[in-house]
Formats: C-alpha cells, structure tokens, sequence
C-alpha cells in the first residue's frame, strides 16, 4: 500500500523546489530546478512566468523520480513574495515580466507618493512603508507599460500564479499573507482596501480571491506532471512558511530565514502598526483568525558571500568563509551590502555598497570576515527594534542555506546577543510549513499541537563574544551605515 504523502512547492528567487513530505513529517524526496533572472537595467531586476512554471514542473518531475510509490493526498505551496506580474484572463498569457521584490524600477513612483504624503495612511493600513520591495507600484507600472484596455487581466503573487497554473487556470486566489504584502490590503480589516487601489490605480476586479493560509484553494488540472484532482489546499510567502514550519505558535516567537536577502520576524498578538523601520504583516491566517507579526526585511544577506569570494579572486563562499575564520577581528573593516539599497530599518532606496575602516594592515582574510560579519549586524538593526516593540523575543529560530554553518550563525548569536536555534532540514523550512498547512486543510493533522511534536531542532547557539568587542563591531557598522547614507543617522 502507498504511503500518505504532502507535495509541499517552495518557489524561490534562484530555484523552484519540490519536497515530499510524509505524514509523519519527514522528507522522502525532493527536486530543484533554476530560475533564471534578468537585470535589463540598473536596479531593473526580473523573471519570466512561464520559466517560474517550467522550473517548477521540472522540479516535481525531479522529485517524483525519486520518490518510492506514494500517494500524494495535498499538495501546499510557499512562494517567494513582493514579486509580482500580470496576465491575460481569458488566455492565461503574461503580460510583460514578472517584476521581483529586488526590482527598484518603480523609485520615483514611490518617492513621488511619499512627497504627496501618502505614506503614514499607507503604513496605518497595511502596515508597509513606501517601497518598491512592495508589489503595489510594480503592478501599477506593469498595467501602465503592458496592460489592455478591455482590463480582463489578473494581477498575482507568485503563489496565485501557481495556483492559476496548477488548476489549469480555473482559480485566481491568494492566501492572507501574500495579499498582506501587496501594499493594497488592509491587515485589520482582512479584506483589498477600495481606497487604497484607488490611490495606486489598481482595479480591484483585477486581484485574486483572498483565503486563509490552510484552504482548498481547487484541484489539479492538466499540469503535465501531476494527476489531475489533487487538493491544492496551501499557499503561504516563504517566509512565513518557515516561521510555521519552526512551530512559532507562541507569541514572541521568531525566526531568521536567510538567503538572497533576510527575513526576521516574531508572531504578535494583534495588529499593531509597525515601529520605525519595521513592519507589520500577517503571518498565516487559520480558520478566519490572522496571526500577526513583526518583520524586518533585508534585501542583501547572504548574496554578499559569493559576491565577495568573486571579488577577492576565491573559488566559492567556502573558501571566504574559511579565509574568515583565519581572523579575530575586523581591524576595523566594514562591509554594508547595501548594493540594491538598503531595506529594514534605514529603508534607503538610494544607499550603495560600502567597505570602509581600511588600512595598510587589511587583509582579504579581514574583508572576508566583514561580509560574514554583515549578515549578522543588519540582523541585529532590525533585532534592537523588534525586541523592544515586541516587549521581548522568545525561541529565534534560524533556517536557510547559511544557517548550516556553525561560523556564521555563531556570529548571529554573538551580535545578537541572543541564542538562535537552527533546525534541522532548515533548507526546506519552507516547504514544511507549507506542508504543514496543506496537511491541517486537508485532516493530515488535526490541530497545532500535533504539529508542534513535527518539529525538530538542533541545540541552540549561544553568543560567546565579549561585550566590549561585541559593542566596538556593532559601533563600527553603525558609523559604516552612516557613511552609506548619510541621513539616517
């Protein structure tokens, strides 16, 4: 007899991934597939839809061929989020590219709504500043530069894409945290703000359905690589998802996903408009009750490890990081990734990378250090805020690629001055929260507290550092931030 099994999709920004998850929550397979990217201008950045769903039925394919014989019962879906496209209704075709959460293409738009001030009515309603991270003025500039005049168009989230490909294009729906991130929700209200898509130009008729988290969002249809019927019953932005997955059902809660760029954030009990330089979202939605959190986005992480190891000539990030670890210290050296602008707290659209503190005793070993060191320092701007706004942080989970290396996460700890939990499997984190929601539509899982006997960490990593080193570095990076943009302190 097959085993029971949750096909969870976690489409990246690089890779579109597949797992299969068992009802005992452990991973049986899994396949990737690359996404490619284009930078057609200077902080232009994009994709295509049709390859996000090649990429992804290639994954599957991957997967299923090496997956014993199972019987997939639901399927869940994480999504990269903030990126955002628009296609025809009636053919299902893509109108133009799909305008990522990096792209910048739309910073005058979003400098121009700040002078009109615009900006605190925004953030009271969706909890979001004035960005081009947010899909509101990318959707805009997308029906402006390649929408049609008949306005038969669907505008979406990857995840809605998704769910529009799988279900053979018979449903255009989101779930609540990626409507929460589109800048044209109302977080307290649970519904698209009329007002709001009025002032971005956006017709509401246009966006997708909204559900909660865990919902039978439709069925397969004519995917090409799956049988037709199965329960497409989660969507949910990766990070979120990962949140999920760690089991952060306690308020305080929270969790560190590192990749391309870093996501931090801690479940709160209500909504709460979001202190300076953070936001507010909905982390998940269950049964018509939004679970809120604080989040800080950080548009370059751990991208800066291979862009360094290029610069100094080193074959791959290994070699950085173990020419890193041939230091102390810094001597001084900072390194702010700030090369598509910096996002949480400073949120400077206009800020540029910088390595500054040089002498003639820097080594490349000391700017190796400095990057690795720069994931950690723009973890704790944001860190510093949450805690205070969130009245403290409970369990801080860590996942992603670059929270299996014990240096960097160390690091983490030590500038944080707060332990951090990796767990295990933390690469798919994602993908098992999504798992887990399909797994809670569907009857896999009855309620959140089997869910929680799921999860499954590693020991947690306390700081070690001395406290007069720690609050030297952290000096350093503070007047590094300066430097790269000058107003913000």
């Amino acid at each position: 007899m097959a085993q029971n099994a949750i096909l969870a999709i976690d489409e990246g920004t690089t890779n579109s991934k597949a797992v299969l998850i068992s009802d005992l929550g452990e991973i049986i397979a899994s396949g990737a597939a690359p996404v490619p990217t284009q930078h057609p201008r200077s902080g232009w950045v994009q994709q295509d839809a049709e390859e996000i769903w090649r990429a992804t039925q290639t994954a599957i394919s991957a997967c299923l061929a090496q997956s014993p014989k199972v019987e997939i019962v639901a399927m869940g879906i994480s999504n990269q989020r903030e990126s955002i496209m628009i296609w025809d209704r009636k053919t299902g075709t893509p109108l133009g590219p799909v305008a990522t959460w990096q792209c910048r293409r739309t910073s005058a738009d979003c400098e121009a709504m700040k002078r009109a001030g615009h900006e605190a009515e925004i953030i009271a309603r969706t909890g979001l500043p004035i960005d081009p991270l947010f899909p509101a003025t990318k959707a805009a500039w997308l029906l402006r530069e390649h929408g049609r005049h008949d306005g038969d168009i669907c505008i979406g989230t990857v995840d809605s894409w998704l769910i529009w490909k799988l279900s053979g294009g018979t449903v255009h729906a989101t779930d609540r945290s990626n409507a929460a991130r589109t800048q044209l929700f109302n977080l307290a209200d649970g519904r698209w703000d009329d007002s709001l898509c009025a002032l971005f130009g956006i017709n509401p008729s246009m966006l997708p359905q909204v559900h909660d988290s865990a919902h039978v969002f439709g069925v397969t249809k004519d995917t090409g690589v799956l049988p037709d019927g199965i329960a497409i019953a989660s969507a949910i932005g990766d990070s979120h998802a990962a949140l999920f997955g760690h089991g952060a059902f306690r308020p305080g809660d929270g969790k560190i996903t590192f990749g391309t760029g870093s996501s931090v954030m801690t479940t709160v009990p209500d909504f709460i408009i979001p202190p300076h330089g953070m936001t507010t979202t909905i982390a998940w939605s269950l049964d018509g009750h939004s679970t809120y959190a604080f989040e800080g986005n950080i548009l370059v992480s751990a991208s800066i490890l291979p862009w360094t190891a290029t610069m100094l000539g080193l074959p791959d990030v290994d070699a950085l990081l173990e020419l890193a670890q041939t230091v102390e210290d810094t001597q001084g050296v900072s390194l702010v990734p700030a090369h598509v602008g910096l996002g949480s707290p400073h949120w400077n659209s206009d800020a540029r990378g910088l390595i500054c503190g040089l002498s003639f005793g820097t080594t490349p070993a000391h700017i190796a250090r400095a990057a690795a060191q720069s994931m950690a320092l723009q973890v704790h701007d944001v860190f510093s805020i949450m805690e205070k706004a969130a009245h403290g942080i409970g369990r801080l989970s860590v996942d992603g690629g670059p929270s299996r290396n014990s240096f960097l996460m160390q690091l983490v700890a030590d500038y944080l001055g707060h332990g951090v939990t990796p767990c295990k499997n933390s690469a798919s984190a994602s993908a098992m929260g999504a798992a887990h929601l399909a797994g809670l539509a569907t009857g896999v899982w009855p309620d959140l507290a089997a869910l929680s006997a799921l999860t499954n960490h590693e020991d947690e990593i306390t700081p070690h550092i001395d406290p007069a080193t720690r609050d030297m570095d952290r000096l350093n990076w503070r007047n590094a931030i300066a430097r790269t943009c000058l107003d913000v302190y």
